[in-house]
């Protein structure tokens, strides 16, 4: 397996190599201390458009006007927020400082043609059906910010292209926006705590989108940036959240739960041992010491059940990852968001959180400080299994280690899994941006399927050696470390406790 060119320069900003399987790769370690670098990245920008006010919107519009304010910043540059005529989202934007008589707040079009970096965060599905609004309300070489390479997809399938004498570049968080906006302020007191973020410059007009972009995910407070393409954001990141990060978390921890009832477990210690452990001590060891950490802290009975999970579950797994990557990469799982997106333009989307687990999961929740839940070895190794899966489809495809490592490993266990285990798995399906619940709701179920139907009966069998052994010895586990010293400091599931 071997990574694309995942180099770049800068003009303004520090750079560091990251040593991966296969040579080395570019990458920019965040902090602070770069916020007076800004004022030269952001040479010649005076007003920044964030159009949007959903999670991401707002905290990007905060974090950015705290980041480019600050008296060592000292940048001038007015961080504006455009919504749509009548938005309901008006109201919490003036209550966070943004408003129509200082012009920090107004109709999007008119935000769009004032400024001279043009953040792009309305729904994805939204963003497709109002390009050619937006572009044409661009003032002339204003850049085009993205959070998402949705938009690059629908283009390409509808045969649409960015609007020429414009930069294109695209910082892409690689959490919520709740996430984005908890860690900066946790920042302050841990020294720069953040979430990580992917760059891509897909067009450079002015010969300095590189800093451009730079400069964007350091006053978001990333603490470690690297490389992408906006092409292969979209790939890795709509998969994934179909994968690893959402749909095959919700199917999984659902099929576990049914499982455990069967062999005759109570609500909450099935619940315990599907979910709880997941989100909990499973995740926490991946996020503190690696993925093969799992398995090595196991006694032997609990490592030979990691092994046979894990061998059972990961054909299964890599043959829905694969499909999944194929229908995000020909358009038709963007397709069947936009399709979704006009059926619920006038009903609400069906909630998953009824079924009986999930309440099993609030009397877990409350008697968590009286009793410790362990690592599960079975659902450890279908977790782990369905991870590698991922990591394996998206290495063979071609995305570079910092880009798998973060899309597969790093969003989930530091992210994502800390949310759902403070709210539970059905509340983030829920609650999550469209586009994902769309895609959890369409795989979730897939998954479930698989578990169930070929990784359960296969788990019976001895484990595959071939298979554990490729495991142990995976490439990952090289990269997993070196992105681990660039990762946040902080968890995001306990705000005031250090790593």
């Amino acid at each position: 397996m071997t990574s694309t060119d995942n180099s770049f320069t800068s003009a303004v900003f520090p750079l560091q190599t990251m040593d991966v399987p296969g040579g080395t790769e570019t990458v920019l370690p965040g902090g602070r201390h770069l916020f007076p670098l800004l004022p030269a990245a952001f040479a010649g920008v005076h007003q920044i458009g964030v159009i949007g006010w959903g999670p991401q919107g707002r905290a990007q519009a905060l974090n950015l006007r705290d980041s480019l304010t600050t008296s060592t910043t000292g940048t001038g540059i007015r961080i504006a927020v455009g919504l749509r005529p009548g938005s309901a989202s008006a109201p919490d934007a003036r209550a966070h400082g943004f408003t129509e008589h200082d012009a920090t707040l107004g109709d999007w079009l008119d935000v769009i043609a004032s400024s001279d970096l043009v953040i792009l965060l309305i729904a994805d599905a939204a963003l497709a059906a109002h390009h050619q609004e937006i572009f044409a309300a661009l003032r002339p070489g204003a850049a085009i910010g993205l959070s998402h390479g949705f938009l690059l997809g629908h283009l390409r399938a509808t045969g649409g292209t960015f609007p020429h004498g414009h930069d294109v570049i695209a910082v892409c968080p690689k959490g919520m926006g709740d996430s984005v906006r908890r860690l900066y302020e946790q920042g302050d007191h841990v020294g720069g705590a953040g979430i990580n973020a992917s760059f891509a410059v897909h067009a450079d007009h002015s010969g300095r989108a590189v800093d451009l972009a730079l400069g964007w995910s350091v006053a978001l407070g990333s603490p470690y940036t690297f490389r992408t393409t906006l092409a292969g954001e979209y790939l890795s990141d709509i998969a994934g959240e179909r994968a690893i990060l959402l749909g095959a978390v919700h199917g999984l921890v659902e099929a576990l739960y049914g499982h455990y009832r069967l062999t005759g477990d109570d609500p909450v210690t099935a619940y315990e041992r599907s979910c709880e452990t997941l989100t909990g001590p499973i995740r926490q060891t991946i996020s503190r010491s690696g993925l093969a950490a799992v398995r090595d802290r196991l006694d032997p009975g609990g490592r030979d059940t990691f092994d046979r999970a894990y061998t059972a579950a990961y054909g299964p797994a890599r043959e829905l990852v694969a499909e999944i990557y194929d229908e995000v990469a020909d358009g038709t799982e963007l397709r069947s968001v936009i399709l979704a997106e006009r059926r619920l333009a006038d009903r609400p989307m069906s909630r998953i959180s009824g079924s009986p687990m999930w309440a099993a999961g609030q009397a877990v929740r409350a008697r968590r400080a009286d009793r410790a839940v362990g690592v599960e070895p079975f659902t450890a190794g279908l977790f782990v299994a369905t991870m590698m899966a991922q990591v394996d489809e998206f290495a063979e495809r071609g995305h570079p280690w910092s880009e798998i490592v973060n899309e597969s490993v790093i969003e989930a266990v530091d992210s994502l899994l800390p949310y759902m285990h403070a709210r539970d798995v059905a509340y983030m399906v829920d609650n999550c941006s469209r586009t994902a619940r769309l895609g959890a709701r369409r795989w979730g179920p897939r998954f479930q399927a698989a578990y169930e139907q070929i990784a359960f009966p296969a788990a019976t069998a001895p484990a595959d050696g071939d298979l554990v052994s490729a495991f142990t010895r995976h490439p990952v586990h090289q990269a997993l470390a070196a992105a681990a010293k660039l990762r946040p400091s902080v968890d995001i599931s306990l705000p005031d406790a250090p790593r």
